[in-house]
């Protein structure tokens, strides 16, 4: 079973930052899944406002089933974030992992 590595990379507004920085703290504490190893979010050294969620499941199945298992804080708090970010700088990766 390899482990699925999922990242959302964007840049957020620049007068929003703090209550983004408010927002994703909450996120954090809230963000438990069967399956979920890892949450964890990076800003872009050397480019103020951008950041990267990194998300490492287990297995390609808690992956599919994480949207699932989402309660509506937390539904709430990725659309707020969504809000904030600046248009078009949203990207999605899903990358599985290679056994060696």
């Amino acid at each position: 079973m390899s482990k699925i590595l999922f990242t959302i990379n964007y840049e957020i507004q620049g007068d929003k930052k703090e209550e983004y920085l408010k927002t994703i703290r909450e996120l954090k504490n809230l963000i438990k899944a069967e399956g979920l190893e890892s949450y964890s979010v990076y800003e872009v050294k050397g480019k103020p406002n951008r950041f990267q969620e990194q998300y490492i499941f287990s297995s390609e199945e808690a992956f599919e089933n994480f949207e699932d298992d989402t309660d509506e804080r937390i539904n709430i708090l990725i659309n707020k974030i969504s809000s904030m970010t600046v248009e078009h700088t949203t990207k999605y990766t899903t990358q599985a992992e290679i056994t060696l």
